[in-house]
């Protein structure tokens, strides 16, 4: 089965790094490092789905898969 895509950016405004799963709303997380802010997101994630199975809502499949971009020249 795939997983959900991550992505983690560097906040400068929070002074670390944040962690999301676009194809789970509101699923973000913070950390000081960007493993941190990985472990934080998994933690999340975890939680998210969790809550989402106990009040019967749908689990959307991993789907998003963002776009690479490569400069040619």
């Amino acid at each position: 089965m795939k997983d959900y895509h991550i992505n983690i950016f560097c906040s400068e405004e929070d002074s670390g790094y944040i962690a999301d799963i676009p194809d789970l709303e509101a699923c973000s997380a913070y950390g000081r490092t960007p493993e941190e802010a990985l472990a934080e997101v998994e933690r999340a994630k975890q939680a998210w789905l969790d809550a989402a199975r106990q009040a019967g809502k749908p689990i959307p499949p991993p789907r998003y898969r963002p776009a690479i971009y490569q400069a040619t020249g």
